[in-house]
């Protein structure tokens, strides 16, 4: 019987290859890093991605887990089931359900550049925009309508800093003789 083409080559080692960088990337592949931590701590190697899942009381397929409206001709509507799943994790469930519910922080900051601008324009100008656009120092030309909204983006990121440079504003400095 004749041999099929592939077997009779001659098989070689590929010196091109990185074999330690190609290990690194399908291991990689094979175990990606989850980045949810409650759900990092539950989680089984030995267990299929969907098993786990489902121990968490987590879909996998969402087409699978709510139930759809199959429309028949005859009018007769049919309801498909949902599979019925044991939870045998749930404080995994309960624990992303409370992370979620938390309020989020805004972190926005703007660049100390537009900080001293920003201050610079009301020092000079305090509520006059259309004096705040003709001013030598608006190198970026902005119109008075986008000073205003860096001027409310400053009052936003950093109420602290804004209610400390007005007042500072308000009081009158002593005159040097």
């Amino acid at each position: 019987m004749p041999k099929t083409k592939q077997s009779s080559k001659r098989k070689k080692f590929d010196y091109n290859k990185d074999r330690k960088k190609m290990k690194k990337k399908f291991i990689k592949k094979y175990k990606p890093r989850i980045e949810d931590s409650q759900i990092r701590n539950a989680w089984d190697d030995n267990k299929s991605m969907a098993r786990n899942l489902q121990e968490m009381g987590l879909a996998f397929d969402p087409n699978r887990t709510l139930p759809i409206k199959k429309q028949r001709l005859l009018g007769e509507d049919k309801v498909t089931k949902a599979p019925v799943n044991i939870v045998t994790k749930p404080y995994v469930l309960s624990q992303l359900e409370e992370t979620a519910s938390r309020p989020e922080k805004d972190t926005k900051t703007l660049s100390s550049d537009l900080i001293e601008y920003v201050q610079y324009m009301i020092r000079e100008h305090s509520d006059d925009y259309k004096a705040m656009a003709r001013d030598e120092k608006n190198y970026y030309q902005d119109t008075p309508k986008q000073i205003k909204r860096k001027i409310n983006e400053y009052k936003r990121c950093h109420q602290q800093h804004y209610n400390a440079f007005i007042s500072s504003l308000a009081v009158p400095q002593p005159m040097d003789q």
